[in-house]
Parts: structure tokens; sequence; C-alpha cells
């Protein structure tokens, strides 16, 4: 491990997660001049939002939304980033002194060195699952995450390696390097913003539904991926047997409002997410039938319930009814079973891809990042906003602050909005106490 010295580990305000919402946090800061330490768990920054298709209800560019601003927080001289790091042992010092330690896992890779040129991918002979692309497909042990990453630097997945030194020997730059270890890192700061997002629930804690034992059961997510422009197979298909799928369904509210998957509330984005990707679906497959089974669309933002009207108009069947369970043909047809709401009886439909609108929730472990006060978290484990109506950013612990989707289900825009309130408040109160 270098050494590091102290005085170059003080900032303003520690921002956690680099999400849209951290982001936004972070360059609103930055830009009145408060230096600011980023800290994001992955080895990109961007969050969720950088993996998706368009946004609803405009249905404008994901990517060329986020991108933007991924590309200038990386640069903003008053920005200092950590990817691939975890915060642990976040202590209140005093009114405006916090300490905290930044846990740097290694790479493998030297990041100064690194070039992004993919030649320790090229040549890297192991193949696993790719997260990134929601194992459909498949990457190397030796990899760059995504294609528009940033940072744009490779990692070692070293629980897959095989030590084979076939990326050391491909590697120009030199910047392969093994002997890394888990780098510490303590930090000194005046206030504390947590925009950790959220996590999607696993679907396998929807047995009925057979994800995982049928291969033409996938996550919106994966269908995602299907409709992004960089794509793993340039067209959505089915995984079992790569067949252009011509009756899609979607089951809304797959472990949302549901307690006996721990999460009993609305997820509030799983509606229109599912509705944007009907709508992408009927333009990227135009012969295709989409039915969504649904229990209430919430279509509550602005513009919204326009948006839910014109995917009825454009041919999307809305059935309003609770599917009990989904059953496999030989063919790898999925026979869901429903019960229709309106009429009260039992009903089957064949579909050959079914995609789970599964929902979100809040991320584990937030508050054991600190020590001594408590942060407190409300019945669903998000971040507890003191003062909700008056002062959504507010924590329990003065100083702390909360943005995003740390504290609640909430989309983009409303996500953005929260990152704005909490840089203002967090701003206010450093120069308060200042």
């Amino acid at each position: 491990m270098s050494d590091i010295t102290v005085t170059k580990n003080h900032y303003d305000a520690l921002v956690i997660g680099g999400g849209i919402a951290g982001e936004e946090a972070a360059l609103n800061l930055a830009n009145m001049g408060f230096s600011v330490v980023l800290v994001e768990k992955d080895l990109s920054l961007g969050g969720k939002m950088i993996h998706l298709s368009k946004v609803f209800p405009t249905l404008d560019c994901a990517a060329c939304i986020t991108t933007p601003k991924v590309s200038e927080t990386a640069r903003h001289p008053n920005i200092k980033i950590y990817t691939y790091s975890e915060v642990k042992d976040i202590t209140k010092q005093s009114d405006n002194r916090f300490t905290a330690n930044i846990h740097k896992k290694p790479r493998y890779v030297k990041e100064d060195e690194c070039t992004g040129c993919e030649a320790c991918e090229k040549v890297c002979p192991v193949v696993v699952e790719d997260q990134y692309q929601f194992d459909l497909v498949g990457r190397k042990a030796a990899y760059i995450p995504f294609s528009i990453a940033n940072p744009r630097i490779a990692a070692i997945d070293i629980e897959n390696c095989i030590f084979c030194g076939a990326c050391e020997k491909a590697c120009l730059a030199e910047a392969i390097d093994f002997t890394q270890e888990l780098e510490i890192i303590p930090i000194e700061v005046k206030a504390v913003i947590v925009a950790t997002g959220y996590n999607m629930i696993d679907p396998i804690k929807l047995p009925n539904y057979g994800y995982s034992t049928y291969k033409n059961v996938i996550t919106a997510l994966q269908m995602e991926a299907q409709l992004v422009p960089t794509r793993p197979f340039n067209a959505v298909l089915r995984p079992k047997d790569g067949k252009t799928p011509e009756n899609i369904a979607y089951v809304l509210c797959a472990g949302s409002r549901d307690a006996t998957v721990g999460n009993p509330i609305c997820s509030q984005i799983c509606c229109m997410y599912s509705i944007k990707q009907a709508q992408l679906i009927m333009g990227a497959l135009p012969m295709a039938d989409v039915t969504i089974y649904y229990l209430h669309i919430r279509a509550f933002g602005k513009g919204f319930n326009e948006f839910y009207q014109q995917a009825r108009s454009m041919g999307v069947d809305f059935v309003k009814g609770k599917v009990a369970k989904i059953t496999e043909k030989e063919n790898g047809n999925l026979i869901v079973r429903y019960e229709d709401i309106y009429k009260g009886i039992v009903k089957e439909s064949e579909h050959d891809l079914v995609v789970l609108a599964n929902g979100i929730l809040a991320v584990d472990g937030i508050a054991e990042m600190f020590n001594g006060q408590k942060l407190e978290t409300d019945p669903f484990h998000y971040v507890k906003q003191i003062e909700e109506l008056t002062n959504p950013s507010r924590t329990s612990i003065p100083g702390v602050f909360v943005a995003g989707a740390a504290s609640g289900p909430m989309d983009i825009p409303d996500s953005i909005l929260s990152a704005g309130a909490a840089s203002s408040e967090t701003a206010s109160y450093i120069r308060r106490l200042s």
C-alpha cells in the first residue's frame, strides 16, 4: 500500500454512490466550490441509468443524458472519485467533522497505466457470465466492464482467473498487477450524502414464476439489455433457443406489493418501465403481440397517463389480472395462469417469452456504515427522512443527508430533484458551521 498524505484526504463532502443522484449531488457541490469525494462500489460510474435504453415518458436516450454527466463528474477538478470502493466506519467527531475509511478493492490493473485497449480481454481464455449484460452472454475474466464505462479501465476477475499470464504478456502498457491488495484510505469530511440507490428484487424469491428454471422467463433488466444500442444479440431474442419472440407477456408487481418477499410497498417505476419497453418492442418487432398483466396501472407522474394511453393505442393488450403461476411446454413456450379480475375466473394464456417486472428494494447495510450515532431507516429499510415534507434530504444524523432512491422508490427525474435538495442542504450546513 502506498503512503497517503493525510492533508490530501480532507474534503468538504463525501458522496456515497455514483449513480445519477450521486453524480448530480457531487456536481452541484463541486460547482459551488466545495471539494467532494465520490465513492462508487462498482467498477464504473453511472449506476443503473447508464444501462438503460430510453427513459419514460419522453423516450429520450438514457445514455445521451447520463454519459455527459458521468464525464463531467469524472473530469471536475473539485471531485475526487474512488470506484470499486466502499465506505466504512463513518464516525461523527463533531458538528462539521466526520471521519471514514474508504476500502478500495484491487482491480489487479494499474489505473494510471491502463489505456482501455482491451488487449487483455482478447487473449484471456476464461469465459464467465457477464453481469453487465445481466448474464445473457459471457465476458472474459480480464475485461472492460462495458463499452461506455467510466473510467474505461480493465479489471481482473480474480475469482475466475486461472493465472495463465496471457493478459500480462498482451498488455503493452504493463498495467497488470497481481500484487495489488485491499487499500484502506482514511478521509475526513464536513458532511455526508447517502446516494446508494436501490437493488432489484431477486425473482428467485418468486418460485411460482419459474425464473432460472425456465430460460424464457427473464427480468425487465434482461429485456432492457436487448433494447439498448449495445445489445448483445443485436436483436430481441428469447434465451432458450434464440428465436424471435412473437407473443410477449409482462408480469407486473413481480415482488412488489407482496409481503411474502418482504416488499409490501409499490416500487413506483415498474408500470412505466414495462410500458416503455412494450412500446420499444413494438418498434423493434412490429409483428409481435405484447400483453401486460397488471393489478393497477400507477401512471402518476407528468405525462405518464398519456404515455400509458399511447401504449394502448399502439396495440399493447392490458389484462387486469393476478398471475399465479407460470409453466413451460416442451417447445419452450410458457403458460401463464392468472385470475381475470373483471370476470372473476381463472384463465391460461400461452406466450413465447415472459418478462418479470421485478420491483426494487433498499440497499442492505447502509446503517452499518456508521459508527456511534445510528442512521435511522424506515420500516422498509430505506434511509428515514426525518422531515419528509419540509426537508426530505434530512436524516437522523445532523450533517448526513440522503439523495435519490436511497430514501425510497423514485424515478430518474425525482432522483435528480432529490439530489438537488440534498446538495443544497449540504452546502447550507457546511457554510453555517464554518
